[in-house]
């Protein structure tokens, strides 16, 4: 199935910086425009052409539905996409957010799989899949296939891939890698929001905090914050001891995400 409008899913945004813990948060694939317009058949269009343009329109309707939190009817879709096309790779890149989205991981990690094997050159399809890995627990194997989907010959956004790949090198030990993959990706993308994190992160395990607090604060510069964010920034501002900017992220961790505050210090539980 052709893909003139990618489902593009993100996962390092939408698996791994949501944590293994929890399900992930579905971001809105490219969509070039929501107005749903009926094609316009040619007599010489066969019904296979027909069935094409009628699954590629369910896509994109599936695909509003799901970011909008709506996984029933999604998945309807999608579904109704498969009878069309079995072999449509988006239909099965969706069901894996549908899943991922309702926390049945096991279950979109297969569909992922599946993604991969009817596109196997796809450097999108080899990213999600390789991302979905290191978000539940895999982080060598995942390697393993972001290392493929950056050498594909239908190649996604590398920025996408390297950040992925610096935080899953950076879960499995391999420091002097995860810095040099995330470094990579803010060549590409100076405000990729995973590779400033991941960076903070691993800047602050080995100690060097100031440097730390500059991708820091240079990731709440590139995008709204979240509670994993802010947590790091206490610690790295407790590390420096510079108590008035710890207190200033504490006070909108309890702000923002009371959820994720201790009663007793107002810091992340640890």
């Amino acid at each position: 199935m052709r893909r003139p409008e990618r489902v593009l899913l993100l996962l390092l945004g939408a698996l791994l910086l949501a944590g293994c813990a929890r399900p992930a948060t579905v971001k809105s694939p490219k969509i070039r425009g929501t107005e749903r317009v009926a094609p316009v058949y040619q007599l010489e269009d066969g019904q296979a052409t027909k069935r094409r343009v009628e699954a590629r329109e369910m896509i994109g309707l599936a695909t509003q539905r799901l970011t909008s939190g709506d996984l029933a009817e999604a998945e309807k879709l999608v579904r109704k996409v498969l009878r069309l096309d079995p072999g449509a790779v988006d239909a099965y890149t969706l069901l894996g957010a549908i899943e991922s989205a309702r926390g049945n991981q096991e279950a979109a990690g297969a569909h992922y799989r599946r993604a991969t094997d009817l596109a196997p050159q796809d450097g999108d399809v080899l990213n999600n899949y390789g991302a979905w890995l290191c978000a539940n627990g895999y982080p060598a194997e995942s390697l393993v296939w972001l290392d493929r989907a950056m050498a594909a010959p239908a190649a996604g956004p590398r920025a996408s891939a390297l950040a992925n790949a610096g935080r899953c090198a950076l879960r499995s030990g391999q420091f002097e890698r995860a810095e040099q993959d995330l470094r990579k990706a803010l060549e590409l993308d100076p405000v990729h929001p995973g590779a400033l994190q991941d960076l903070a992160a691993l800047s602050y395990e080995q100690g060097r905090l100031m440097q730390a607090r500059a991708f820091a604060q240079r990731r709440l510069a590139a995008a709204p914050a979240d509670a994993s964010v802010l947590q790091l920034a206490i610690r790295i501002e407790q590390g420096l001891g510079d108590r008035v900017a710890a207190s200033r992220y504490q006070q909108r961790l309890r702000a923002e995400f009371p959820e994720a505050v201790s009663d007793k210090t107002g810091e992340d539980p640890q």
